[in-house]
C-alpha cells in the first residue's frame, strides 16, 4: 500500500504541472518522484496523469483524487499549526506570492526582517506579475493590488498603490503636455501588457467622482513595469504607472508627472491568505511584520514630495477573492 510520501509527491507533481518542478520543491530527484508516482498509480489501479515530455496533467481520477489529497494535506498543515501555537512560535515553511515590482520594494525587505525575527521560520517566496490561485498552488499567503471580490479568502489590507502619469521633459517639449486625459489620444503612450491575461492594462483617470478606463493606441507595448519606466526617461513617450516607481525619476526631474488632477483613487494593497478558524502562526507572523511604519518605509521612501499620503490600512481584515 502506498505510504503518504507518494501521496505527496503526487499532489506536488499536480500542482507544479511536471515532476522536475515538484522534485525541487520535495528535495527529491525527478525520477525519485516520477517513480513515486508510478507507483501509486500502479497501487490504485488508476492513470492519474497524461504525460509528455514536458508537462504532465490529470486526468479525470488523478483530477479526483488531487482534490481530496489537497484536502488531506490542508489538515496536516491545521494540525502542524497547532502544534506551532503550542510551542508558541512560529515555524515550518511559509510560502507566498508577490507582483514582482511590489515585491522588490516591500515584500523582500518584510520577509528579510522576518527571517531575522524567527529564524527557525522557512519562507519560499516567488515574484511574478501573473496571478496564482492560493489554494491550488498550495500557497500560505500571495499580496494582491486591487479591489477584490469576496469569496472565501481573506484579504488583509496593508496600504495602497497611486498611480501617475509622467513623460520624460524632452518628451513634452517636443510634443506638448496634455491638459486632459482626452488629449492622450495624440501622444505616445508606454502600456503595460498583463502577464495573466496577454491584454493590455488600461490606463486609469478620475472624473468627477467616477472611474474612466482608456486603451491606449499603444506606441510601446512590454510586459515589464521597470523598462516601460525606463523607456519614458529615454523620451519615449507618456506612461502610467505606480507613482512609487517612478518617483525617484521624478524628484530627480527625469519624468514630469501630468494630468495629476485626474489621478485614480489609490488601489488597495493586500495580504490574501485562505480562511481558517486558527491562522497559522506563520501567517499570522507574516501579518504582523506588515505594521504601517514598515509598508511607510518601504513605499514612503519612493514617494514623490507632492504625492497624496497614502491611507492607512484598516484594522480588521475582509472577506476577498483569490
Amino acid at each position: 500500500m502506498a505510504g503518504l510520501q507518494a501521496y505527496v509527491a503526487f499532489a506536488e507533481s499536480a500542482r507544479y504541472g511536471n515532476f522536475a518542478a515538484a522534485a525541487r520543491e520535495l528535495g527529491l530527484s525527478a525520477s525519485a518522484v516520477a517513480k513515486s508516482v508510478g507507483r501509486l498509480e500502479d497501487d490504485l489501479g488508476l492513470r492519474l496523469f497524461h504525460r509528455t515530455t514536458r508537462r504532465v496533467t490529470l486526468t479525470s481520477e488523478g483530477q479526483d483524487l488531487y482534490v481530496r489529497c489537497r484536502r488531506v494535506l490542508e489538515e496536516i498543515e491545521a494540525m502542524r499549526g497547532a502544534a506551532e501555537t503550542a510551542r508558541g512560535h512560529p515555524s515550518g515553511t511559509l510560502r507566498i506570492d508577490a507582483p514582482l515590482t511590489l515585491g522588490r520594494m516591500l515584500v523582500a525587505p518584510v520577509l528579510a526582517e522576518l527571517a531575522r525575527t524567527h529564524p527557525q521560520l522557512a519562507i519560499q517566496v516567488s515574484f511574478s506579475d501573473r496571478q496564482v490561485d492560493l489554494v491550488q498552488a498550495g500557497l500560505d499567503a500571495v499580496i494582491r493590488i486591487g479591489h477584490l471580490p469576496d469569496s472565501t479568502l481573506v484579504a488583509w489590507p496593508i496600504g495602497a498603490q497611486v498611480l501617475a502619469v509622467g513623460a520624460a521633459p524632452t518628451y513634452l517639449a517636443a510634443r506638448s503636455t496634455p491638459a486632459t486625459p482626452r488629449e492622450l489620444a495624440t501622444h505616445a503612450c508606454l502600456v503595460f501588457r498583463l502577464p495573466s491575461s496577454g491584454r493590455v492594462r488600461p490606463w486609469q483617470f478620475r472624473s468627477g467622482d467616477r472611474l474612466q478606463e482608456w486603451v491606449p493606441e499603444a506606441a510601446f507595448v512590454m510586459n515589464d513595469g521597470e523598462a516601460l519606466v525606463a523607456a519614458a526617461v529615454e523620451g519615449t513617450g507618456l506612461v502610467q504607472a505606480p507613482l512609487c516607481m517612478i518617483a525617484q525619476e521624478l524628484r530627480a526631474g527625469r519624468i514630469v508627472e501630468v494630468l495629476e488632477r485626474f489621478r485614480p483613487e489609490p488601489l488597495p494593497i493586500s495580504l490574501v491568505y485562505p480562511s481558517h478558524r486558527k491562522v497559522p502562526p506563520r501567517v499570522r507572523a507574516l501579518i504582523e511584520a506588515f505594521t504601517p511604519d514598515r509598508v511607510a518605509t518601504a513605499l514612503g521612501a519612493f514617494e514623490a514630495a507632492k504625492a497624496r499620503p497614502l491611507p492607512r490600512a484598516a484594522p480588521s481584515p475582509s472577506r476577498r477573492s483569490r
